[in-house]
């Protein structure tokens, strides 16, 4: 990639915009005060803009629209890409307990697990996208690294496609396929206090408190507060979860600046956690387990602690000229012991060993920008331009027992004692720095409104730089070359309002991000053993993506449709070493429908067909095969109905379906496809003169045991077994 700097900068872009609003100014109506800002009317925003969050669509459940990173918020019908953003209303009404909870309502999404940890990752059109590279109103790595408390977030925005120009390089190496950005809570203009407590099955307690007030003559200061707690054992046997999230959110509205900031506190704690199964050398995958069992050792363990934080400011520059900054900031602590099942015959049996790993990292980002409209005779242009920075340490050290390990059963599982460990890589107890990332990029863009705002055309670019350095676990001397390159990724979106209810869509954007590390083990003829080249850094890489869509707005009721085709480089072990050999393409369909298309009626699903291939391989015989935990079709349907004749109560239900998908490259080894309903109810009601909202679900309502996906890392293959039919039931009361 060649190192080079477009010409543009942000002070001159600003000096540009504001020199045309001053022309525009002096062409004002006679009687205008070519001085004088006009008055605007905020409310409150999570991210600190005029334009505030995009309205709920009819139903509640989803908004308008969202934030395409540094285009701002854009309606659905004004955007040349695929999105959907959830409300805090339907987070609070699925009783989510997780991100990846609430997204089991989204086709173009299925959940997947970490390599050998707990972290959620969410497959998007085939990619994971690693929870990692989520972005916290707008700047990544500021959240918690594996789990996200729901209590923090006003909205849950899924980009599908490629976002490299949008939000610059996801510095996790992952979000080729979509990206997730979640908004926080602000306070707004009616006082709320609501304590909720609700239980599920297994004993596992729940209890949150959500706190928000405005201050000030005009309530220009808000506060928001929000702590949870989750304890206990979940709907899985012997396996315990404590989680502890506290934030503040504050924000200034004043006239011509606007201000921000979250601070946060979390603990996500999981003992004898159920793991993946790793699908060893079997030839044929066994049928799943009974999805309540567990088959974790009782002594292995998750923990991770995080303190994060963010702050934001937009400022009017002058008519139609604001300017913006951002900064966040997360300090995190992990340590875990983990005992990943690896599968030795078709009955079950499977060899365990023992593998500890501890963390610590540092993550400082931040942005800056402007953006400003103007016209050039009858084109009106919306240009922006903005900076990116994202700073990251980590500190790593692990051990290993004997890889030779020792027997278990998935059906019926064998607790052992705890084995030493023989291998070592770094000081536990404190560990070295192991890796290094500095991201920096530029961008600019144009969206060009033709034939009285029928046609958007956008373009623009981003110059992205990424440095990136490992160093040795045990010496923390520097372990191969820095890798210091750049790259520059375009976008080209196009919209066309065939109608006032249609929107025709095409969009070419790219991915860009950081070379994966190198993981994984592989079979000397004895045993499994660690690659040769673990923790190596490979070099960043670009994926292109090319889609053209339809969108239909009826008022009341949504429908999309897409085709997309997206490529990235395949992950390999070729001989002891991890590598990168051959290409991975995913092509599909999706469709959705969102809206409320009759009164007490309320819909939300969608479809996504989905043709993945690897081509180019160092296997000549996996060329043309399916990559690993990509199904080829996945369905998504959920309805809500307000009961006739009985006010405040609501029947709701979701039917999840994902196709068969593979284990293995080599698509010897197969998942069967599944099918999971879960239903639910909501009842609003007073008591004592307070609003109080009765919540209950079921998932999982016929208790179905199957494996839920599979996860990748390079060439290696592990399942994760569905939770099994589980009750939540919760009440809120506002005070």
């Amino acid at each position: 990639m060649r190192k080079f700097h477009l010409a543009p900068t942000p002070f001159a872009l600003a000096a540009f915009l504001l020199a045309s609003s001053a022309v525009h100014a002096q062409t004002a109506p006679e009687g205008g005060d070519a001085q004088t800002m006009p008055t605007v009317v905020v409310n409150a925003s999570a991210d600190a803009s005029a334009e505030g969050l995009s309205k709920a669509y009819a139903g509640g459940q989803v908004a308008r629209g969202g934030r395409m990173g540094i285009l701002g918020s854009v309606d659905m019908m004004d955007s040349p890409f695929g999105s959907t953003s959830y409300t805090q209303q339907f987070i609070a009404d699925q009783q989510a307990r997780s991100v990846g909870d609430l997204l089991q309502s989204d086709a173009a999404v299925r959940m997947s697990r970490g390599y050998g940890n707990f972290q959620e990752v969410y497959v998007i059109r085939g990619f994971a996208l690693d929870s990692d590279d989520v972005a916290y109103n707008g700047l990544y790595g500021v959240l918690p690294r594996q789990y996200v408390s729901p209590e923090l977030l006003e909205r849950v925005e899924v980009f599908r496609g490629a976002s490299a120009f949008l939000n610059g390089a996801a510095p996790g190496g992952s979000g080729i396929g979509g990206a997730i950005n979640l908004m926080p809570k602000r306070a707004g203009n009616t006082p709320l206090t609501e304590l909720t407590v609700g239980v599920e099955t297994g004993g596992h307690a729940y209890a949150a408190i959500d706190v928000a007030r405005r201050f000030g003559e005009n309530k220009q200061f808000g506060v928001r507060i929000n702590a949870a707690k989750r304890q206990g054992e979940t709907s899985i046997e012997r396996e315990e979860h404590d989680v502890g999230m506290f934030s503040v959110g504050l924000d200034y509205r004043g006239r011509g600046v606007r201000l921000s900031a979250d601070a946060g506190y979390q603990n996500f704690d999981l003992t004898a956690p159920r793991p993946s199964v790793n699908i060893g050398r079997v030839a044929v995958l066994p049928g799943a387990p009974d999805a309540s069992k567990n088959f974790a050792q009782p002594w292995s363990f998750s923990k991770e602690h995080d303190v994060f934080g963010t702050a934001r400011a937009e400022v009017d520059l002058a008519t139609d000229v604001v300017a913006w900054a951002a900064f966040g900031s997360r300090s995190t602590k992990e340590s875990n012991s983990l005992a990943e099942p690896a599968l030795t015959s078709i009955n079950g049996d499977a060899s365990v060993y023992r593998f500890d790993n501890a963390r610590k990292q540092e993550i400082r980002t931040g942005e800056l920008g402007i953006r400003g409209k103007l016209n050039t005779g009858a084109v009106k242009h919306t240009v922006v331009a903005s900076w990116s920075g994202h700073w990251n340490e980590a500190k790593n050290a692990y051990a290993i027992s004997d890889f030779s390990g020792f027997p278990t059963n998935i059906y019926a599982p064998v607790d052992a004692a705890r084995p030493a460990t023989t291998f070592l890589g770094g000081v536990m107890s404190d560990p070295r720095v192991t890796q290094r990332t500095i991201l920096s990029s530029f961008a600019v863009a144009d969206t060009m409104a033709f034939l009285g705002d029928s046609v958007l055309l956008t373009v623009g670019a981003r110059h992205q730089q990424i440095k990136d350095t490992g160093y040795d676990y045990g010496t923390a001397v520097q372990s191969g070359p820095t890798y210091d390159k750049s790259a520059t990724t375009p976008v080209a979106g196009i919209v066309f309002k065939a109608s006032k209810n249609v929107s025709l869509y095409a969009n070419y954007i790219e991915a860009l991000v950081k070379g994966p590390v190198a993981s994984g083990t592989y079979f000397d003829g004895t045993q499994d053993q660690l690659v040769s080249n673990h923790g190596e850094i490979f070099a960043p890489y670009k994926s292109k993506q090319k889609e053209i869509g339809v969108k239909y707005d009826a008022g009341k009721l949504g429908m999309s449709a897409a085709l997309f085709s997206t490529a990235k480089p395949l992950a390999a072990v070729v001989g002891t070493r991890a590598t990168l050999s051959g290409e991975q393409r995913n092509q599909g369909l999706e469709l959705s429908v969102f809206g409320s298309p009759a009164n007490g009626l309320r819909l939300l699903g969608g479809l996504t067909w989905l043709d993945t291939q690897q081509r180019n391989t160092d296997k000549p015989a996996n060329n043309g095969k399916n990559a690993i935990g990509a199904p080829k079709m996945q369905a998504s349907v959920g309805g809500e109905w307000d009961v006739p004749g009985a006010p405040g109560l609501s029947l709701n239900a979701r039917s999840v379906y994902t196709s068969t998908q593979y284990a293995d490259l080599a698509n010897t080894r197969q998942l069967p496809s599944w099918t999971r309903l879960d239903i639910g109810a909501r009842y609003l009601t007073q008591v004592a003169g307070h609003d109080v909202t009765l919540r209950a679900r079921i998932d999982n309502v016929a208790d179905r045991s199957y494996w839920a996906s599979a996860v990748s890392s390079f060439d290696s293959g592990s399942l994760v077994l569905a939770a099994p039919r589980t009750f939540v039931v919760s009440g809120s009361v506002a005070f």
